[in-house]
């Protein structure tokens, strides 16, 4: 059957992963379906095959972790900057060609008088409009008008970004595998979802062209369920009053 035998060429010839070779499965798919419903093509050769993604356990700080990268004094220039680097995305979510691409313009005051970033995934084309948080403005503060060609932040290659991250998480005693993916992983995660954002929220400020993607990139902590939960037993303290007049 050639869809299983072109998931087997993604997979063996191309050495592409398992959800990366489902993504072109069902990039695949919709282009069959456009063939279909322009009869181009009569059968559906994707009938009897189902697409499954793997879930993917993505890795993130705690704020407990952000906060021991925050407080750690940098021993070089170069380590300061990329620690700055990596905060920034933690708290705003931008990929690393995104952030390399942020140029003043796209730090403007929005409808509700703060500062927002407006820009366009490199990635995808889609928009980004994220809200700046107190600790992204002071970096912006703390860079600007320093830096030549336009920047804002003191950007360099990504494969040196990620080396240096790796000296930040030994001089900080972290464990992880610190890059600019868990920095935007971070954000969905503990700086967004575990403080009450919802979730479509989320993805927008991601860059998500569906919810889907954001559920691979995040999850509900154990402390935002536990702390979920406490409010919610806040609210049957009545009912609990009346059982204990009943039972006890």
């Amino acid at each position: 059957m050639f869809i299983t035998d072109f998931e087997l060429y993604l997979r063996t010839a191309c050495k592409c992963g398992y959800n990366t070779t489902a993504k072109f499965m069902q990039f695949f798919k919709r282009i069959i379906i456009i063939a279909r419903n322009n009869g181009i093509l009569v059968g559906d050769p994707f009938a009897s095959y189902k697409i499954r993604l793997e879930k993917v356990d993505r890795g993130y700080l705690t704020e407990d972790e952000i906060k021991i990268i925050l407080k750690k004094k940098m021993v070089s220039e170069r380590l300061e900057h990329v620690r700055d680097l990596f905060i920034f995305s933690c708290f705003c979510g931008l990929a690393y060609s995104d952030v390399a691409n942020l140029r003043q313009e796209n730090i403007q005051k929005s409808f509700d008088g703060n500062l927002w970033i407006i820009t366009k995934r490199v990635k995808t084309n889609t928009d980004v409009n994220v809200p700046l948080l107190d600790i992204p403005k002071m970096i912006l503060k703390k860079y600007k008008g320093k830096l030549p060609d336009g920047k804002i932040l003191p950007v360099i290659s990504n494969q040196k970004l990620n080396a240096y991250l790796k000296e930040i998480a030994d001089i900080c005693g972290i464990k992880k595998n610190l890059t600019f993916h868990l920095a935007r992983h971070t954000f969905a995660t503990t700086t967004t979802l575990s403080k009450g954002v919802p979730i479509e929220t989320v993805s927008k400020m991601l860059g998500h062209t569906n919810i889907e993607t954001t559920q691979i990139y995040a999850r509900i902590t154990n402390s935002k369920i536990g702390s979920d939960m406490q409010g919610l037993d806040k609210k049957f303290v009545g009912i609990e009053k009346i059982y204990k007049e009943v039972a006890m």
